[in-house]
């Protein structure tokens, strides 16, 4: 227990909201109540927070936290609970983990997890697997939310999820292409932006490519090249087509460092299917004028060094795979990959650098699942596909609902009768929500239980609900690795009411499973084991003590430098050993929906879509600067400044006689929402965005009045895997 202070005190801890960022916090407290939330302001370079991190006292302390243990009283889905004791919780989860265990198999159980806070020894994810993993096993879905269609990419082209480069880099580039990026938004590593600045001030020429003019592009960016969503792939490929045209190649790298660049070449040049991929082709396509495409070619050729950052968004979409190869491809074409100021044109983690070998994730080792073991990986799954968190599984996340609806009859490994949920929005971010929403609802489903902070969306339809700590309220460790700050996370406050970390909640679960071995050590040995692991932290008091631990690095990381500058001993883990812009792991794949080349596929409920004669508009879900995915939409100051509202051009908007601000219906055949509008330049016409993570709130007549993207969303996902939260049609009309 904490010792209650009659004094103001201040604490350094470190955010970790799955932002794309951990940042400083200096959190005042007095008399055990958080006063007011700073953020760093010791040495350079600072790691300071957003304006959700600075909110986060509304978060802990918000009138929807969850206290106590809970018990379904009403209807799933109605919110009717009553409080019990943790014993009765505990009891209720372990005697149906065991009930449906012993009677049906473990593979009735479903795990349904995410990322959640990032942290390390309370994150949700791990620990409820490896309780589950010990107990017999579960059933798991494979699909990377966010960056699926990118790991696709990466896993086939370099063998390797090590893509990230240090943002210090950027001081090093002449020119950034930032594709579908939008950090100013999503932070996507704390100080991305100030290293942003810091290159255009030295002279850096910035472009951005997005449909929407972000923040980013208008603070950061020369040009904006407003594109059509799902055609990606197409523009950079018209890209190479000037490049390989005009001989601006780096035939020399090609050469040496990468596989199968003929064959893209004959696609490209249209020897393959005699279209050539011009740049007038291109413009047909992506609706960017064929002298921007080739001026940015030429430009991106010549300028040396460049950084192609291919951002997430557009890789969330159907074949958003080929959008993600078709970077790379272009960064290999150029030769800006392995070299200072370059990029790999992707987002995983760096090389070696993963902070804390010893307890990756805070559990003692990773655990195999005994039922997922013994099943044949999903026809449609890469094999390499393991080196990733949630790996392999019987169905990708988008059929989840399916799976709980159809179970065996519906070709699924089972019928699944328990539902576990941790650190994720269920059924929020859930592409479908309405689908999902039925599935929760089906008797098929015995039991559902949810660690949560909130009453959110999803809680409601629990029929246990344990009330989790906030990281404000337990000890814990961070990191990112991009900017390159390790984060301690000092308990600042006693938890809330009853509330309890993950971690804790799991260790009485196994006792109740009779899993002797679950945990031999504290949190707090945990932390101190991990931190051991981390040769860049010397001193674990003055870790703790500060807060932050900011290691000097003599030079900015660059991923690839090693096989670039000594290929002989350091080959790519690829098949020929090389960068394979023709990879041998697709073509293995046999599957005609992905070509071992990246070549431009259109999208389904696209333009050309004859859907488009009902719904004419493109939706995009992009993330939203007051949210963390579905966190701290309830924040009273953040919905006060950021409203949520969908963003339609001024020339969609009068087409329809739709005024700024007032509300509309955006809906489709999936759902339907009543929104305000927000009329503006900003966004291309033909797209509309209403941002994701509002929270699900219908009306008595099914209509959404949260702004939830994922009521219109469609629960299909890409052939390489990617989430297609980007590939939708719709209408907009007044309400």
């Amino acid at each position: 227990m904490m010792e209650k202070q009659t004094q103001e005190q201040t604490i350094m801890t470190t955010c970790s909201s799955h932002c794309g960022g951990a940042c400083g916090l200096k959190v005042y407290v007095k008399d055990g109540v958080i006063t007011r939330i700073e953020t760093d302001d010791g040495e350079e370079p600072q790691a300071r927070a957003c304006l959700k991190g600075r909110a986060y006292r509304q978060r802990v302390y918000h009138p929807d936290r969850l206290l106590y243990p809970l018990k379904r009283v009403g209807e799933r889905g109605e919110g009717k609970f009553q409080r019990i004791s943790w014993d009765e919780a505990l009891d209720t989860v372990a005697n149906e983990i065991k009930r449906v265990r012993d009677t049906y198999g473990p593979e009735a159980i479903i795990l349904k997890t995410s990322a959640g806070d990032m942290n390390f020894v309370h994150t949700g994810a791990m620990v409820v697997d490896r309780l589950l993993c010990m107990a017999g096993g579960y059933s798991a879905a494979w699909g990377y939310f966010s960056y699926e269609g990118g790991v696709f990419a990466e896993l086939t082209t370099y063998g390797t999820l090590s893509t990230q480069g240090s943002r210090e880099d950027f001081l090093n580039s002449r020119m950034i292409i930032m594709w579908g990026w939008n950090p100013a938004t999503t932070i996507q590593d704390t100080n991305t932006i100030w290293r942003l600045a810091q290159a255009r001030e030295a002279g850096c020429k910035i472009i951005s490519v997005d449909p929407k003019f972000t923040d980013t592009t208008a603070t950061f960016a020369h040009q904006w090249i407003p594109i059509r969503p799902g055609t990606d792939a197409a523009m950079m490929i018209a890209m190479a087509y000037i490049i390989i045209r005009d001989g601006l190649q780096e035939q020399a790298f090609l050469d040496k460092y990468t596989y199968g660049f003929d064959k893209f070449k004959d696609y490209v040049l249209g020897n393959e299917d005699r279209v050539p991929k011009t740049p007038a082709w291109a413009e047909q396509i992506t609706g960017v004028p064929a002298a921007v495409i080739e001026g940015l070619a030429r430009e991106y050729a010549t300028t040396k060094p460049a950084a192609l950052i291919a951002g997430i968004g557009p890789g969330r979409s159907a074949s958003g795979e080929q959008y993600h190869r078709a970077a790379i491809t272009l960064s290999a074409i150029t030769g800006n990959i392995g070299i200072h100021g370059g990029s790999a044109a992707q987002r995983s983690w760096p090389a070696g650098l993963l902070p804390f070998p010893s307890m990756w994730m805070g559990i003692p080792e990773i655990l195999t699942n005994p039922w997922e073991e013994k099943q044949p990986p999903a026809k449609d799954i890469l094999p390499l596909r393991r080196l990733f968190p949630w790996g392999m599984g019987g169905f990708h996340v988008n059929q989840m609902a399916d799976a709980i609806l159809k179970g065996k009859a519906g070709g699924f490994p089972a019928d699944y009768k328990l539902l576990y949920v941790a650190s994720t929005s269920y059924p929020n971010q859930y592409l479908n929500v309405n689908k999902h929403v039925q599935a929760l609802k089906s008797k098929s489903l015995e039991f559902i239980v949810m660690h949560e902070q909130l009453m959110t969306p999803g809680a409601k339809f629990a029929d246990i609900l344990l009330p989790c700590s906030t990281f404000l309220e337990r000890n814990d460790i961070a990191q990112w690795t991009a900017t390159w700050f390790y984060g301690y996370q000092n308990k600042v406050i006693e938890p809330l009411g009853e509330s309890r970390g993950s971690f804790e909640i799991c260790v009485d679960l196994a006792k109740r499973l009779d899993i002797p071995n679950y945990a031999d050590k504290t949190e707090e040995e945990l932390i101190r084991e991990m931190v051991k692991g981390c040769p860049d932290i010397a001193d674990y008091d003055t870790f703790k003590k500060q807060g932050l631990h900011k290691p000097r690095q003599a030079e900015p990381h660059v991923p690839y430098r090693e096989q670039i500058e000594d290929p002989n001993n350091n080959p790519f883990p690829t098949p020929s050993g090389k960068i394979e812009i023709y990879s041998q792991l697709i073509a293995a794949m046999n599957n005609p929906e992905i070509p071992p080349i990246p070549k431009y596929i259109e999208t389904w409920e696209g333009p050309n879509d004859p859907l488009s004669q009902k719904y004419p508009l493109q939706l995009i879900t992009t993330h939203f600067k007051g949210r963390a995915h579905s966190q701290f939409h309830n924040v009273p100051w953040l919905q006060e400044l950021l409203p949520q509202t969908v963003l339609i051009s001024s020339s969609d908007a009068r087409a329809r006689g739709i005024n700024d601000g007032e509300p509309v219906r955006v809906f489709n055949d999936r759902g339907q929402m009543i929104i305000p509008t927000k009329v503006s330049e900003r966004i291309m016409p033909g797209v509309v965005d209403v941002p994701q993570g509002a929270w699900y709130n219908p009306d008595e007549d099914g209509i959404d009045r949260g702004g939830c993207a994922n009521i219109l969303t469609k629960d299909a996902y890409s052939p390489g895997g990617a989430n297609c939260t980007n590939t939708t049609l719709v209408q907009v009309e007044r309400a």
